[in-house]
């Protein structure tokens, strides 16, 4: 019987473009995409309904497919987290018990599990913020991502379990629409180009943060896990890093293709979060230990986004 893969969390932003990608990879058959809710966009292969937190449910597909790779996405992101603390951290943390539980039984062989920058906090160096440093999260979602990276380790030190894992900047990407997260802003000011030619950001205009283009991420998480084990020396998650910019920086980008473009500045309750984060990352040890390398840009990515999603809407290309 075929070994195959399983992706939780597959609807969401990052999920719909990896499972694309594995699937071009290793064949729609072996990728099985599984989410809590109906997926929006045609399957090309098969879709399980999983909820996460329901171990029988899990162990059954499981069984079901013959998985042996899981990657973990499902997350309650950082905005939408704050919002229901208690939910936040049961989703955030039971979650992921329960796929190192199945490696440690040695049902499955290998996890990806995505930490994020949010593990980081306001006593962070907040510029080229090393792998080893003080990480003092103050928000549900930087908690759950901190802990986590514990447990990873943990697992891998007591149990052997081949658990595999990236601190993600902020995404940016075309495929699918903003999720909750507080980097969001980024994704939706291109939406908000094509579409109406303004954009009113939630942060200030000057607030960098750490960023990657959707393709660049997916490369991350497929090349750690291609990676053979002996050389995955960090087992609770590495730093890997893409790009670093401004709500400002990024409107300068866009007004390239779209002079007319216009950016006004209403900061909320977000803000407070992005202003705890890292203005940018040291990611050497992920270039060392797995050869990590960007593709992306600003210039290249803003160029990317726009023409795609010109694509997607095409009434409104004469912006």
């Amino acid at each position: 019987m075929v070994e195959r893969i399983l992706v939780i969390g597959s609807s969401g932003q990052i999920g719909t473009e990896l499972v694309e990608e594995l699937r071009n990879l290793y064949g729609n058959e072996n990728v099985i995409a599984s989410d809590i809710r109906e997926p929006q966009v045609e399957q090309t292969g098969p879709f399980e309904i999983l909820d996460i937190l329901n171990k029988v449910q899990f162990l059954e597909i499981v069984e079901k497919y013959n998985i042996k790779e899981v990657y973990l996405l499902a997350a309650l992101l950082s905005a939408t987290a704050e919002k229901n603390p208690a939910f936040g951290w049961d989703l955030n943390m039971n979650s992921l018990f329960n796929v190192l539980d199945l490696a440690k039984d040695k049902v499955i062989d290998k996890i990806f599990w995505p930490s994020s920058i949010a593990v980081f906090g306001p006593t962070t160096p907040r510029e080229n913020t090393p792998q080893y440093t003080v990480m003092e999260p103050t928000t549900v979602y930087g908690i759950s991502k901190q802990a986590g990276e514990r447990w990873c380790e943990y697992y891998h030190k007591q149990y052997n379990v081949d658990v595999r894992s990236i601190r993600y900047p902020g995404l940016i990407g075309y495929k699918s629409k903003p999720g909750g997260g507080t980097t969001d802003y980024a994704v939706d000011i291109f939406h908000q180009a094509i579409l109406t030619n303004k954009y009113e950001c939630f942060l200030s205009e000057e607030t960098t943060l750490p960023m990657m283009y959707m393709s660049d991420a997916i490369k991350a998480t497929i090349n750690i896990m291609k990676a053979e084990s002996n050389s995955i020396k960090i087992r609770s998650s590495y730093n890997i890093s893409g790009m670093s910019f401004s709500p400002k920086e990024i409107a300068v980008e866009i007004k390239k293709s779209n002079p007319d473009f216009e950016i006004s500045y209403s900061p909320d309750y977000r803000q407070k979060i992005a202003s705890s984060w890292p203005e940018s990352i040291n990611d050497i040890q992920a270039k060392q230990d797995w050869c990590w390398s960007p593709d992306y840009t600003l210039t290249n990515l803003t160029k990317t986004m726009l023409e795609n999603l010109k694509q997607l809407y095409p009434a409104e290309k004469n912006h």
